[in-house]
């Protein structure tokens, strides 16, 4: 898979977070129910400062690497210190050296297959912020995301 490496500055991402890992035989459901809950009540719209119309599918505080725990948040990037409803958490994307690699295709058939195919490569990952971020548009079928893995 291609990507760049691209320095990226220090993000602020509000919405829903759960705790999964690869292991789960539940994770692509949780993951799944959490984007439903983030949409169907209202969380997005509910998010204040919001910096752009991209949302976040954010992984982060990794226990051991891609083979323990860690967090998945689903949300927006916002102004940091804007004040959120009360269910919504929040949470810091580190500045620092990204692999940023971009993908088109189904949202869910494209996003599986690009984890599948990143966990086989060889990168010096940090195992901080990783994220997927989804442009604007409503195509679901062809969509476009950037993926952005740290490194160190």
């Amino acid at each position: 898979m291609n990507y760049e490496v691209v320095q990226l500055a220090e993000k602020t991402v509000a919405g829903l977070k759960i705790r999964t890992s690869n292991n789960d035989p539940q994770m692509v459901e949780k993951i799944g129910a959490i984007w439903q809950r983030f949409y169907g009540d209202g969380i997005e719209a509910s998010l204040t400062g919001r910096e752009n119309d991209k949302c976040i599918g954010l992984y982060s505080d990794y226990e051991n690497g891609a083979a323990g725990d860690y967090d998945v948040m689903v949300g927006c990037e916002v102004a940091a210190g804007a004040s959120q409803p009360e269910a919504v958490a929040t949470k810091t994307i580190a500045a620092g050296n990204y692999a940023k690699f971009i993908i088109h295709g189904d949202v869910q058939q494209a996003i599986g297959d690009f984890w599948m195919k990143l966990w086989g490569m060889e990168l010096d990952r940090k195992f901080g912020s990783d994220f997927e971020e989804y442009q604007p548009g409503e195509d679901m079928a062809n969509a476009e995301i950037h993926v952005y893995i740290s490194l160190n």
